[in-house]
């Protein structure tokens, strides 16, 4: 007979470790920030492609800085998409302002001229969008969260239902720390890493709730520690499984796939990682915590 992990055992631990990385998220976010992109805080985008030319961040700037004090100061960052060949790089340059069509040609035609490049998309996003963006990520990320409590409060019990919104909530806040505590951006394709991570992480959630739920019917009376801690061991090894194979995926796209998705890989690195241990950890001691008051 499989001799059974006391998962409930050292709960306690990880419980103290998911405090510290709280703490340290909060601290990161409140003093450091985010690194939000244009979508969130308006303004400029400007991509320039360079061919059989090597180019780095500061010649560029030093080039563009005689544009504008706003292109002196503004962000630089190496970008690559899928199928481009080896001898094009691209950088993306993004300023906090919107300009007028004419400006927008002036601009273009002065950066080409003193980049030697070609400059192959200005995007805008006015300050009004941005924040709308902001406030309908905000939203979508709130209702999702009701939405699921509800969903298993009615599935299964009240309970349930907030063991697993506290783990989401668990979830999103240490992802978001640590996009704070590295500097990755916070853009569209982050924002969906974080509502995919909500329901990657409740899928889990889900699956060990039904199995305790089974379990507390076919063992009335029995200790509630001891049918959570039989019910982890009995789904640990599709949780394994599953979790391993996210994460194997996710972390290669984080090493090697370009900037526009490394946001996203990086927000599902983390997320695959904490969600795993958050519904292990997180939300069956508050199960039991409640079952047994």
């Amino acid at each position: 007979m499989r001799k059974e992990i006391d998962f409930m055992g050292k709960s306690k631990i990880f419980i103290t470790i998911s405090l510290i990385l709280i703490a340290i998220s909060i601290v990161s976010i409140f003093t450091k920030g985010f690194n939000f992109g244009v979508e969130f805080t308006g303004g400029s985008e400007i991509i320039v492609r360079f061919e059989d030319k090597q180019v780095t961040e500061n010649d560029i700037r030093t080039a563009i800085s005689q544009i504008s004090e706003e292109f002196a100061k503004a962000r630089i960052v190496a970008v690559r998409s899928a199928g481009d060949p080896s001898n094009v790089q691209k950088y993306s340059i993004i300023v906090p302002k919107t300009y007028e069509p004419d400006e927008k040609q002036k601009i273009q035609e002065e950066m080409e001229k003193l980049l030697s490049g070609k400059v192959v998309s200005f995007n805008e996003i006015s300050g009004t969008a941005a924040e709308e963006i902001r406030r309908g990520t905000w939203t979508a990320i709130l209702v999702a969260l009701v939405v699921l409590l509800i969903y298993i409060t009615i599935r299964f019990r009240f309970i349930f239902g907030v063991a697993a919104v506290v783990a989401l909530i668990h979830d999103v806040l240490i992802t978001m720390g640590f996009f704070s505590l590295f500097g990755y951006e916070i853009n569209v394709a982050a924002v969906a890493a974080f509502l995919t991570l909500l329901g990657y992480s409740l899928n889990d959630t889900i699956v060990l709730s039904d199995r305790i739920r089974e379990n507390m019917r076919r063992y009335r009376g029995r200790n509630m520690v001891n049918i959570v801690n039989m019910s982890i061991n009995q789904v640990l090894a599709r949780t394994i499984n599953t979790s391993l194979t996210t994460f194997f995926v996710v972390f290669v796209l984080l090493l090697f796939a370009g900037n526009a998705v490394k946001p996203f890989a990086f927000g599902m690195t983390v997320g695959t990682i904490v969600g795993t241990y958050s519904s292990l950890y997180i939300a069956s001691p508050i199960i039991v915590k409640w079952t047994k008051q």
